[in-house]
């Protein structure tokens, strides 16, 4: 009986210790400053990272599913307005398989914006980083690159030109 209340004791010691090491903040929470590290499989094979990332553009990152109907009213709204998206930088990322990416950016016609970098995030990184709960999730950074706001479950065009237009004159 003494045995089976030690291994009780020691195990409730180690599962509180333990539960007490669980970080509840989500990274992007602490380091708002810098667009995240990413590693990005894009629709033409080819990898690109962080650094593709205009240094004076702000930057919008993008957690999308092909298949989730927000993402496609999205994508579609953004590609028609992308005239006055111009000058922001998107990164469309998913962790469907890529041919499915391939298909929804064909769909959206998003490869042939030039401030645009589509594909998927073999490593699991964005969702992971911001604690993506539903899609489209959008991280909106300014010019500098700091974290200005972040949308769980997606915004309209017109939002992020607003917010950046504010940010921009501050």
């Amino acid at each position: 009986m003494k045995k089976l209340f030690l291994f009780l004791f020691i195990a409730a010691t180690i599962t509180t210790v333990h539960a007490q090491e669980i970080d509840t903040i989500p990274p992007y929470q602490k380091d708002s400053l810098h667009v995240p590290d990413f590693t990005v499989l894009k629709t033409d094979s080819s990898y690109a990272n962080q650094s593709v990332i205009p240094k004076d553009k702000p930057v919008v990152i993008i957690y999308f599913s092909p298949t989730c109907g927000h993402c496609q009213i999205t994508a579609d709204e953004f590609s028609k307005k992308m005239a006055e998206l111009k000058g922001i930088y998107f990164v469309w990322v998913s962790y469907y398989p890529l041919p499915e990416i391939k298909e929804f950016a064909k769909k959206f016609n998003l490869q042939q914006f030039t401030n645009i970098t589509i594909g998927r995030d073999p490593n699991y990184t964005i969702p992971s980083y911001f604690r993506v709960k539903f899609t489209p999730f959008m991280a909106v950074y300014n010019k500098e690159h700091h974290l200005i706001q972040t949308y769980p479950q997606g915004t309209e065009a017109d939002t992020l030109i607003a917010l950046l237009k504010e940010k921009d004159q501050e």
